[in-house]
């Protein structure tokens, strides 16, 4: 395994405030590693020192001499009066049949719908979203030993981060990437890298891997901050309850997670939720009837809509990019009009929308000011919280609750926005990409924070991870003027993606390339390639028996290697009389069993994987 990179205690500050203190690290060939920690604590320093463009304070980078290497940054460093080709193909140097015939370079454009845009077109007319796609393309078209991203998921839609991982999974090139994505980091990482602090620790394997470490860290310490070791031992009850092998672990691992949360109870008690919001709400919540809801160039979103929210309903609303999922949300708001139909809303009905602009901040007030200016505390899922107490929870310790709104970071003022959404005490939410901008640990405790409000709730996202965790039913925009209940959630979103791609009618999104079948992870199919069973189908049944079947013998196995070790220690104990044949046999009846028990545990993760789809 060749090394790549290596970093020998580099220091890097800014002002003040120093982001790398020290630290060591190394990548190899064959390495995928994930990036994380909280905004501001030197992720992007760390990739760009890594990469050579920012120098280190102190300590030393080397790069292998035969290295070759992309960085792709948030910043786009595009020229404005190039087009699309010149940015994406002309580096390469090839002719047109070169490039035209080959598999890589097609793949990537069609992936990340880089065609649609059209080869012609400048850069400097195309949308932010676009010309980070287009960056990202710049670099993957390349045959590369080391891809280094920065938030390459960000403007993506479920389906593009779903192709990208396949994507990044069937290369041969090493790859550090820093995202917040938490499905994308546990499909591709097979390490974990937290920046905080000024240090970097290093686990192996992905999201789920590193929510483990820093719940059996924060465990064994005993560390003074309990709501973030809370937070990450109910973020891992959560990952243990959820679909069957949502991780594919050793068993002493799975055993190990359940007995660091045997205490916690589930996220949430759904059947209290939807009591208390019968009581808030009253029957009426939002209703749509017989509604057509047009976009702003007149095209027809959804005709015919009779949609009922009901009280304490949590619904996932996705579809392409474009599809109109966000002029659908402020139809359900009221601040879109419908074309055709009514909208009617409840007498008790309070609505908290969260934009995705951020325009409705009072720049002129500090942060506290801004919150405290909604209202000076709330109540929520039996909890009452201050204005100064929900700002740090998401974010703003005390002294940056100080700070005047103008100063904040793009993220920083998502989260203020969010801040003031939840101050109103809505009664029913509206969240329109509510994980734009925010890191992991502000996102557990949003996902902490929904985990006990009564309310009716709708989000819009393209983290899967979030849809799954908080919402009870999924819905999707295909482009074909419906709204499509999705029972299957989003594995059965992307399997209707995926066909109507190969039927060749894949609306708004056409042109994308579908994730191969049977690829990594591929959406909706099993270790063969083939579909996950639906839901309390007598195949899922089957399938569900035969793994707890399993289960039981990995229990009995269990027994009888612990019988045998017992045995082999008395037969050990008086060397004076050392039975060597005794502990010849037990040491082959051993090795026996391990190899029949690593086989169950194949058999049982194969199993897991085809139910989770």
């Amino acid at each position: 395994m060749a090394n790549l990179v290596n970093l020998e205690k580099v220091s890097k500050s800014f002002g003040l405030k120093t982001l790398l203190d020290e630290v060591s690290l190394g990548v190899h060939s064959g390495d995928r590693i994930g990036v994380v920690g909280l905004n501001g604590g030197g992720k992007s320093t760390l990739l760009r020192i890594l990469a050579g463009v920012e120098p280190a304070d102190a300590g030393r980078v080397s790069h292998n001499g035969d290295m070759t290497m992309a960085l792709v940054a948030q910043d786009v460093g595009l020229d404005p009066g190039a087009t699309v080709f010149d940015s994406v193909i002309a580096p390469l140097g090839l002719a047109e049949h070169e490039w035209a015939g080959d598999a890589r370079v097609r793949e990537v454009l069609d992936g990340l719908g880089i065609g649609a845009l059209g080869l012609d077109t400048k850069v400097g007319g195309l949308s932010g979203g676009e010309r980070r796609r287009v960056n990202l393309a710049a670099a993957l078209v390349r045959d590369l030993d080391l891809l280094v991203l920065d938030e390459p998921t960000n403007h993506l839609d479920i389906e593009g981060v779903r192709w990208l991982a396949d994507h990044v999974l069937a290369r041969r090139s090493a790859l550090v990437v820093v995202t917040h994505d938490r499905w994308f980091l546990d499909t591709v990482a097979t390490r974990t890298w937290e920046v905080h602090d000024g240090v970097v620790d290093q686990y192996e394997g992905g999201y789920n891997d590193w929510t483990f470490a820093r719940a059996e860290r924060a465990r064994q310490a005993d560390a003074a901050d309990a709501r973030r070791r809370n937070l990450a031992r109910k973020e891992l009850a959560w990952l243990r309850r959820g679909a069957p092998a949502r991780t594919s672990k050793p068993r002493y691992r799975v055993e190990a997670a359940e007995a660091l949360i045997a205490d916690v109870p589930p996220p949430r008690d759904t059947v209290q939720l939807m009591s208390f919001a019968r009581t808030r709400q009253g029957r009426t919540v939002i209703d749509l009837e017989d509604a057509e809801v047009r976009s702003p160039d007149g095209r027809v979103l959804v005709a015919d809509l009779t949609w009922r929210l009901a009280p304490g309903e949590r619904i996932g609303l996705v579809g392409v990019n474009g599809s109109g999922k966000t002029t659908l949300l402020r139809a359900l708001a009221g601040e879109h009009p419908l074309a055709a139909g009514r909208r009617v809303q409840g007498v008790t009905t309070r609505v908290g929308q969260l934009r995705q602009e951020l325009d409705d901040l009072p720049t002129g007030m500090r942060v506290i000011e801004a919150v405290e200016d909604v209202a000076a505390r709330i109540e929520m899922g039996g909890r009452e919280f201050t204005a100064a107490q929900l700002a740090e929870r998401l974010g703003f310790p005390p002294k940056r609750q100080r700070t005047p709104v103008g100063d904040l970071s793009g993220g920083e003022r998502r989260r203020l926005q969010l801040t003031r959404v939840l101050m109103g005490e809505p009664n029913v939410l509206l969240l329109d990409e509510p994980t734009n901008d925010l890191d992991i640990d502000t996102l557990q405790e949003l996902e902490d924070l929904l985990d006990g409000w009564p309310g009716t709730l709708v989000v819009i996202s393209h983290d899967r991870y979030l849809v799954e965790r908080v919402c009870d039913s999924t819905w999707a925009l295909f482009g074909d003027g419906e709204l499509t209940h999705l029972p299957g959630g989003i594995d059965e979103y992307l399997r209707r993606r995926r066909d109507l791609a190969a039927a060749g009618d894949a609306g708004k999104g056409a042109g994308r390339a579908a994730p191969a079948a049977g690829g990594p992870d591929a959406a909706g199919s099993g270790g063969d390639g083939s579909a996950a069973p639906a839901p309390g189908s007598a195949e899922q049944r089957r399938m569900q028996k035969e793994m707890r079947a399993l289960e039981r013998r990995l229990a009995k196995l269990e027994e009888r290697e612990g019988a045998i070790h017992r045995e082999m220690a008395a037969a050990s104990a008086d060397p004076a009389n050392l039975d060597a044949a005794k502990l010849a046999a037990l040491d082959a009846e051993l090795a026996e069993l391990a190899g029949e028990r690593e086989g169950i545990e194949l058999e049982w993760l194969g199993l897991g994987e085809a139910l989770e789809g």
